[in-house]
């Protein structure tokens, strides 16, 4: 009967499911009814129900309960231009009304898009010549992959299809870009990964370097992994090295001196590509227009989202050498297309915001901004707790920050469960209205870049409450 109903276009009946402790009708029980949420233990979220946010400006968001909360991470490392920019929805409008939808399929294209690729290429790296544009980081990358693929068939190189990344990257969640990453959370139970990948030692000092090691010594020590591992490989099976300039979700590591230099040494004297992704690094986070430009990257590939359009539309791009265009080209004229794209790929509206969104980055300098609050915002960690008895080692650059919770700080000793101090944390930093990020017991900071020095400085005292909170916790007080 109930098929029947569906069939001939009767509403569906309401299923029975439990619901949270939350209001029947409550937009909570809606959400748990409803809703299966990214990165989140499912079975708990039932139990706990959400936070909703209803409304963000500047760097604040606002939940349906009128809690305000400092938003220390820029939503998901993302918010350049902080929330509630009028420009950028305003930009939005205009275009909807002009040309709300077009592809970039069959010889097709939208004047936004054009501009935007025009732009990206004026602001970025040398070499780099061509742009193709995708949803998010994840699809990019998962592109990038079949873009190198493709052009190494093209070649007559079938064999070299292996890409090289870290332990704990991150470079998204699709089937080949979740292969690239390096966390095991990203990979258990979806059988990644899932295409030829070799992960590298973390380039993480305070934690894989060894004892009596300087911090050039343990950049050798890796600089020496990778030549083995290329030689051991054959580095005619080696397509690409990808990383990310400072690796963000897997713990905000930067690079220990020198790396990136002995890396890219590396792969150009075995043919390797190097793809640079700055999802997170990218239009100055770092206190640099790149991180490339910041560490010296002269990448064959760029991968950029996020602070593309401050997340106000889902935009990612990929940037590319003319070397790499023209080989994909001649292909596509030896088979008659390059098989590749997306429903919504140089879309008008997302392509228009991104324009908007690089101006007022460029008009408002926040570049420089990042650099200059960055600058307090590394200083005041570490001077407010580096000596903490909690913490092992606060890190950075520019605005983007960890601080990483020990339970020795003599022996660097992880909690037993990891996560049991920073998921505490994480909660009390809610309660005392910041919105930081737990990443097992790595606490993350990246705030929107408009950030003024007395938001910097209210994030560091409602954080220090929320750490000293935890170490009451920790001793069972």
């Amino acid at each position: 009967m109930r098929d029947a109903m569906l069939v001939s276009g009767a509403p569906k009946l309401p299923k029975a499911r439990p619901m949270s402790n939350a209001l029947p009708n409550s937009i909570y029980a809606r959400d748990t009814r409803y809703l299966l949420h990214a990165v989140t233990n499912a079975r708990k979220h039932e139990e706990t129900g959400p936070i909703v946010i209803e409304r963000g400006e500047g760097v604040r968001v606002f939940d349906t309960e009128g809690r305000e909360y400092i938003e220390a991470m820029a939503g998901l490392w993302s918010v350049a231009v902080g929330f509630g920019e009028k420009r950028l929805a305003d930009a939005a409008y205009k275009q909807l009304l002009k040309l709300p939808y077009y592809h970039s399929f069959s010889h097709k294209s939208n004047e936004p898009a054009i501009l935007l690729a025009e732009r990206l290429i004026e602001i970025s790296p040398e070499r780099l010549e061509k742009v193709f544009f995708t949803n998010s980081g994840s699809e990019a990358n998962d592109t990038v992959v079949k873009m190198v693929w493709y052009l190494n068939n093209a070649l007559g190189r079938p064999e070299k299809k292996t890409f090289l990344s870290r332990i704990n990257a991150y470079h998204g969640i699709t089937i080949a870009s979740g292969s690239l990453t390096g966390l095991p959370t990203n990979h258990r139970d979806f059988d990644l990964p899932n295409i030829p990948v070799k992960h590298l030692t973390c380039p993480h000092f305070y934690r894989f370097g060894l004892p009596g090691e300087t911090e050039e010594a343990f950049t050798e020590r890796l600089a020496g992994e990778l030549e083995q591992v290329i030689l051991e490989a054959g580095p005619e099976t080696i397509a690409a090295f990808i990383g990310e300039p400072l690796m963000g979700a897997g713990g905000v590591l930067p690079p220990p001196a020198g790396y990136w230099p002995k890396m890219q040494e590396i792969c150009r004297r075995h043919d390797i590509l190097i793809v640079a992704d700055e999802v997170i690094n990218g239009f100055g986070r770092l206190g640099t227009m790149f991180a490339c430009d910041y560490y010296g990257i002269d990448p064959d590939i760029l991968v950029v989202s996020k602070q593309l359009t401050s997340s106000y539309q889902p935009l990612a791009a990929i940037l590319m050498s003319d070397a790499i265009y023209q080989g994909i080209a001649d292909n596509t004229a030896k088979i008659g297309t390059f098989g590749h794209g997306f429903t919504a790929g140089a879309h008008p509206v997302a392509t228009a915001v991104g324009l908007e969104n690089l101006d007022i980055i460029v008009e408002r300098g926040l570049v420089a901004n990042a650099a200059a609050m960055g600058e307090i915002l590394q200083r005041e960690l570490r001077k407010r707790f580096s000596d903490h008895p909690l913490v092992g080692e606060v890190r950075g650059v520019g605005l983007i920050a960890a601080v990483e919770l020990v339970a020795d700080k003599a022996t660097k000793a992880k909690f037993d469960p990891v996560g049991k101090a920073g998921g505490y944390l994480f909660n009390k930093g809610h309660e005392h209205g910041v919105i930081i990020r737990a990443i097992g017991d790595q606490i993350a900071f990246c705030p929107p870049l408009i950030i003024a020095e007395a938001e910097v400085m209210d994030i560091i005292d409602r954080f220090g409450r929320a750490l000293d909170d935890t170490a009451t916790f920790l001793r069972g007080g």
